[in-house]
């Protein structure tokens, strides 16, 4: 009798103990929509709680949900088109983002001007970055106009980079899909195809690989073509 007390005891000490640490080793939920400054929904941005980055990324309307520890201090989001915000969890279960930074493929690089052909200024078809993957296009210029897809844009001018018809393949990448296609991205939303892309809407191209196409996760395995197309203000 005077045993079973005594473990009576030591159940009622412990167990509250016990249930604390449950709680404190539950994960939270964290949900919020992230916008651009027009306050439109930014697809494809991905989530990094404490600077690492998570498999979660926005939805087509701009929301995500994630489970976080609870001793998890920060979260940031992060798209190239509309750059990255933070913000301290604080306890906080709803967390909503405006991203209105610059877009990370055109933030402030050097950049020379002309082609192969010694072209420059002006007649120059292209800008290309000292960054082989990148390329911007200049739309006065004649050769830009003899596009006859954006397939022709992407065909023989990035290193490592196959085009056959309307498939692509980026050579090197780890692929962890079926698909060998890679992933689009066309002014920073996420998309199936890039067949409907007019080659005088195009702005710059730019090729991810490698560490730099895993911002987009399992997805950006076989790599990523990101688009930019011109806006209202640059015509």
């Amino acid at each position: 009798m005077r045993f079973k007390a005594l473990s009576l005891l030591i159940i009622l000490i412990v167990l509250p103990g016990f249930t604390y640490g449950q709680r404190a080793n539950r994960k939270i939920t964290v949900t919020g929509r992230v916008t651009d400054s027009d306050r439109k929904p930014v697809a494809g941005a991905v989530i990094f709680i404490d600077k690492v980055k998570t498999e979660i990324v926005t939805d087509d309307q701009g929301y995500y949900r994630i489970r976080v520890s609870p001793d998890a201090k920060e979260i940031l989001v992060f798209t190239l088109l509309s750059g990255a915000a933070e913000e301290a969890i604080n306890g906080r279960s709803t967390i909503d983002f405006i991203l209105t930074g610059k877009s990370a493929d055109t933030a402030e690089k050097p950049v020379i001007t002309g082609n192969q052909s010694g072209m420059t200024g002006k007649e120059a078809p292209i800008r290309k970055d000292i960054n082989p993957d990148l390329v911007e296009y200049d739309q006065k210029s004649a050769t830009t106009a003899t596009y006859q897809s954006v397939y022709d844009m992407i065909r023989g001018r990035f290193p490592g980079v196959e085009v056959s018809g309307k498939s692509i393949k980026i050579m090197g990448s780890s692929s962890l899909n079926v698909s060998t296609e890679p992933l689009y991205v066309v002014d920073g939303v996420i998309v199936n195809s890039i067949e409907d892309i007019s080659p005088q809407s195009v702005k710059s191209i730019e090729v991810l690989k490698g560490p730099d196409a895993t911002v987009y996760g399992n997805r950006g395995s076989n790599g990523v073509i990101v688009i930019t197309r011109i806006s209202g203000k640059d015509r």
